[in-house]
C-alpha cells in the first residue's frame, strides 16, 4: 500500500526523487500519467499499470468514448525506469500538464502515487480543510 506525503524539489533535469518507502512497492520501471480531474500526475507500479491496461485494450474501438479514455491513457503515460539515486525523469509533457514547478508533493493513493506542484496541492486542500469536508458522506456513498 502507498500511503504519506512527501516533500521534493524537481531538479533542472525534470528528475524527482520517488519516496524510498515507496520503491519496494514501485519496481523498477513505473508509468507515469496523467492525473483524471485534476492538475497532477499519477505513478503506477507495472502491476497496476497492466489492470489498467487490459481493461482499455477491451475497450471497443468503435465507441467514441473508448476512444477518447484510451487516447488519455495511453497518449498521456510514460513508462519511466527509477535510476540508482530513486529517480524519475518526468518527461516536459507531462510536466506541463500538471503545471509541475520546482517544488513538489508526492502523495500515496494506495495503489498509486500521485505528484502535484506543491502551490496546486496547497491550493486544492484549502487553508482550512475545505477540500475533505464531505468525506464523511463521500466514504458512506462509496461503501467504505
Amino acid at each position: 500500500m502507498l500511503g504519506g506525503e512527501f516533500r521534493h524539489a524537481l531538479d533542472a533535469k525534470g528528475r524527482v526523487s520517488v519516496p524510498f518507502r515507496f520503491r519496494n512497492e514501485m519496481g523498477d520501471v513505473v508509468v507515469v500519467s496523467k492525473g483524471i480531474g485534476e492538475k497532477c500526475l499519477y505513478i503506477f507500479p507495472m502491476s497496476e499499470w497492466k489492470k489498467i491496461e487490459d481493461k482499455i485494450s477491451g475497450l471497443p474501438i468503435s465507441d467514441a468514448r473508448a476512444r477518447e479514455v484510451t487516447r488519455f491513457f495511453a497518449g498521456g503515460s510514460s513508462e519511466i525506469e527509477i535510476d540508482k539515486q530513486g529517480r524519475i525523469m518526468l518527461p516536459q509533457y507531462l510536466r506541463d500538464y500538471a503545471c509541475l514547478g520546482k517544488d513538489v508533493v508526492i502523495i500515496g493513493a494506495v495503489n498509486r502515487a500521485e505528484i502535484w506542484d506543491t502551490a496546486v496541492w496547497e491550493a486544492q486542500l484549502g487553508s482550512n480543510g475545505e477540500y475533505y469536508a464531505n468525506i464523511e458522506e463521500d466514504m458512506k456513498e462509496l461503501g467504505i
